[in-house]
């Protein structure tokens, strides 16, 4: 199995955080979502854990999310709610933290909304690609996925950094024509994710090996390839979204645990004999560190995230999931929990850091020199002078 090295990358993103001069560091950082809680998925958890390790070296970090707005389902997956904003809305709050640094992390509407704010005022920001986009839409719409990335050239071109996971997902932009990339790595706790975790006790009689999934329960997870995969023993499924009700229907050997967290979550890895990780859409998959660092082996197929991730110490890739999980089944758990203990949150937050593009100071205003908005009479730096729409 060939790994494609994220080394170079890291070296990268460390030597423009050295270089970065402290003056230029920003202090107060705005970060605009569409993901965010309740939704339990891999851009909320990263989002959330950077945030957390940002304000714990002192950060001022404000998050823009759905909370803040009136909200209504998306179509076809009621767990995700979609921001419905006035005009102007997300520009004043904006004008009104006057932030350091903005990052837009999604590309739905309150994305959109700070992308036409920040374009109109000149203001830098950077985005991040979490999502294989348009795979996730064409799983969802039968359209070819070739017809969503005019959308994704669009929006992310505007941006002075374009944050990514992987080498993969690098190659891939640039194949479109997005070039201004910057290496942000993912993380796992690893207080909490440990080989030691308690087993749940539904595992106490079931038949081995245990094959488990982690996860969103929705189509572009593609959790059918695995609950399908004629692999002997046990499959568990944990998690939940819109198609859980249609698959433990269709797969009833199978046991679905519902959400898991903390401590929960990290004795179902450690008690598995191999994570499961069917999706093609992912562009990272923080749920394969998650396991490794419980010792717990990965069997997936060779496409983004695991290809940057695995290595043949660790997990196996392959067509067919059966090979792969045959293969994952004779590393070593050991090796699992040491490699994983590579990926720290520090880390991967050092790498946001190096990636975000600071309004420059000019010599005059070197700690960002407050002015009054002659409109409203509050206190904004210039170049964050509110909208008037």
């Amino acid at each position: 199995m060939n790994r494609l090295t994220t080394i170079p990358l890291d070296r990268r993103a460390a030597r423009a955080a050295a270089s970065c001069p402290a003056s230029i560091i920003p202090s107060s950082i705005a970060i605009v979502t569409d993901a965010w809680h309740p939704q339990v998925n891999g851009v909320v958890r990263t989002l959330e854990t950077t945030c957390e390790v940002l304000r714990g070296w002192g950060h001022r970090v404000t998050v823009i999310s759905p909370d803040d707005y009136v909200t209504l389902p998306a179509p076809t997956y009621p767990e995700i709610r979609l921001a419905l904003t006035a005009p102007g809305a997300v520009g004043r709050r904006l004008g009104k933290i006057a932030p350091d640094a903005v990052h837009i992390a999604t590309e739905g509407p309150l994305g959109l909304a700070a992308r036409a704010y920040c374009l109109r005022r000149k203001v830098p920001f950077t985005t991040a690609y979490h999502t294989q986009f348009p795979d996730y839409l064409a799983r969802r719409t039968g359209l070819p996925a070739r017809a969503f990335w005019p959308y994704i050239r669009w929006f992310h071109r505007p941006a002075d950094k374009i944050m990514v996971a992987t080498e993969t997902i690098r190659s891939e932009l640039r194949e479109q024509g997005l070039t201004r990339l910057a290496h942000w790595s993912r993380g796992v706790d690893l207080g909490n994710f440990t080989p030691h975790a308690p087993p749940p006790p539904e595992y106490a009689h079931l038949q081995g090996p245990i094959l488990l999934y982690v996860g969103r329960i929705a189509v572009e997870k593609n959790i059918e390839a695995f609950l399908a995969c004629p692999y002997p023993g046990t499959k568990v499924v944990v998690g939940d979204g819109p198609a859980r009700a249609e698959l433990e229907s269709r797969f009833p050997d199978a046991l679905f645990l519902g959400k898991k967290s903390g401590v929960e979550l990290a004795g179902c890895y450690a008690g598995a004999a191999v994570l499961v990780f069917p999706s093609r859409t992912d562009t990272f998959g923080l749920v394969i560190i998650e396991a490794l660092a419980c010792g717990t082996p990965v069997a997936a197929f060779p496409v983004p995230g695991p290809l940057d991730i695995l290595t043949d110490s660790v997990g196996a890739m392959a067509e067919d999931l059966s090979r792969a999980i045959d293969a994952a089944l004779y590393c070593d758990r050991a090796d699992c929990a040491a490699y994983a203990a590579g990926f720290s949150w520090e880390k991967a937050t050092r790498h946001f850091l190096a990636g975000l593009v600071p309004l420059a100071r000019s010599a005059s205003q070197p700690d960002y020199a407050m002015q009054p908005d002659r409109n409203s009479g509050s206190m904004h730096s210039p170049r964050w002078r509110s909208p008037r729409s």
